[in-house]
């Protein structure tokens, strides 16, 4: 499962200039945040709480920028897309 961090890219952008900064005030590796951003690692739970404390984010919109779910395309759906374009 993958994450569309955009979102969260755009805060971290707004508030701390670059993601090396944001990842030092986090207490990880720019690397590891790089990875985590683009669906290489996991955010532990711990620092899905401290970035949203960090970027001044209410709870209510953690969702918004760690659970937006990116979208696939599937064999199966492009499959599906032919058919029907072929009726």
């Amino acid at each position: 499962m993958s994450f569309l961090y955009n979102k969260l890219k755009g805060k971290i952008k707004e508030k701390f200039g670059t993601q090396e900064a944001f990842a030092k005030k986090l207490g990880i590796s720019r690397t590891s945040l790089s990875l985590k951003l683009n669906n290489f690692s996991e955010f532990t739970q711990k620092e899905i709480l401290d970035s949203m404390a960090l970027l001044g984010l209410p709870g209510i919109e953690v969702d918004k920028y760690f659970f937006t779910l990116k979208v696939q395309k599937t064999e199966q759906n492009d499959s599906e897309l032919k058919e029907v374009i072929n009726e």
